[in-house]
């Protein structure tokens, strides 16, 4: 009678299963985790940046109307279009312009995201926040 020798060698084919399933549901939830997060950005204790010239500073307001001081009009709201055709003659003159993004605290981060996909359609390459410092005594 023949006797079977016996094999002493692990078969890692279940555990590369797992691990590619684990894996995946790693994959699909990672990107979900992250956006649920509840945050307030408008006080920082950063320094402002210099710039070399005079930024264009784009508000948007709580009800996310967009203003720019740039023009005659600075106090009056301005349209999407309005809005690239103002910073696309400014950047005519000046290629290196940067523009500041002033956010109401109230306004959605949605409006804020339109606002900066509206630069980037004008072509500004520079973008960057203007927030309140922080009280030292909130520390």
């Amino acid at each position: 009678m023949a006797r079977r020798k016996l094999s002493a060698e692990i078969n890692v084919v279940p555990y590369i299963d797992v691990m590619l399933v684990l894996l995946i549901i790693f994959m699909i939830t990672a990107p979900l985790i992250t956006q649920g997060v509840d945050v307030e950005l408008p006080k920082t204790d950063s320094q402002p940046i210099p710039t070399p010239q005079e930024p264009l500073i784009l508000s948007v307001d709580a009800q996310g109307r967009f203003f720019l001081n740039k023009g005659d009009d600075k106090d009056q709201a301005v349209d999407e279009k309005e809005l690239i055709s103002r910073i696309t003659s400014t950047l005519q003159k000046a290629p290196d312009t940067m523009v500041l993004v002033q956010g109401d605290t109230k306004v959605s981060y949605g409006e804020v995201a339109h606002a900066m996909t509206l630069l980037q359609q004008a072509g500004i390459k520079k973008i960057g926040f203007i927030t309140q410092p922080q009280d030292a005594q909130t520390h």
